[in-house]
């Protein structure tokens, strides 16, 4: 990306962030005042914008949709996220409805007792092996709403998926997404680890050296 491109955005002091979803702007306000953008970022609920149609076909389709609807009602520059589990055994379910995995947008324990009980078949076929999880977040950000060339950031977070919930924080499939490596679930991390390996925080970084370019 050329520095020209890097300096028409950051000419704006503010940026629309373009979810209402409470979990993921607590995380996403929390990374970029971490990150010290140097623009104030609003969600897009302060503005009266209420969410987009996401009816792309993958993360990177949803989270170009949610920015150019934000940037369209706003007049700003606006970044989004559109960010979800996939399960390879389940052919990559729940995906992009993640949100909505059990029939209702935004209930997360009826989306985690969907995504065990979906699984309970392949566990009882092959009861010793691990179930692979993917946290995917793709970040979309445009200067203005018919931006032709969007900044896309991905990240993804690899793991385990659990029988039954275990800890208290995060949102969504936290609970149910264990880490080998830390033996411990999304859920049981603190904010500050939790942002330094997910997949949420992994976008950030890599947005931040596209803008930097």
């Amino acid at each position: 990306m050329s520095t020209a491109v890097s300096s028409s955005t950051s000419s704006h002091n503010q940026w629309v962030l373009a979810s209402n979803n409470k979990g993921k702007l607590a995380e996403l306000q929390r990374l970029f005042a971490e990150a010290n953008l140097g623009v104030s970022i609003v969600p897009q609920g302060q503005l009266d914008i209420e969410d987009a149609v996401e009816d792309g076909l993958s993360f990177v389709e949803n989270a170009i949709i949610k920015a150019r609807h934000a940037s369209r009602i706003s007049g700003l520059p606006a970044i989004a996220d559109d960010s979800g589990l996939c399960v390879p055994v389940l052919g990559n379910a729940p995906g992009i409805y993640s949100a909505r995995y059990a029939g209702v947008h935004g209930n997360d324990a009826m989306n985690n007792a969907k995504l065990i009980e979906d699984l309970q078949p392949i566990r009882d076929a092959r009861p010793d092996m691990p179930i692979e999880g993917i946290f995917v977040c793709v970040l979309a950000l445009v200067r203005h709403a018919e931006d032709p060339l969007p900044i896309i950031a991905q990240g993804l977070w690899q793991g385990e998926i659990l029988e039954a919930p275990q800890g208290d924080g995060g949102f969504g499939y936290d609970p149910l997404f264990w880490l080998p490596d830390r033996q411990a679930t999304a859920a049981s991390l603190n904010a500050a680890d939790k942002n330094s390996i997910s997949h949420r925080g992994q976008a950030i970084s890599k947005l931040l050296t596209q803008l930097s370019i």
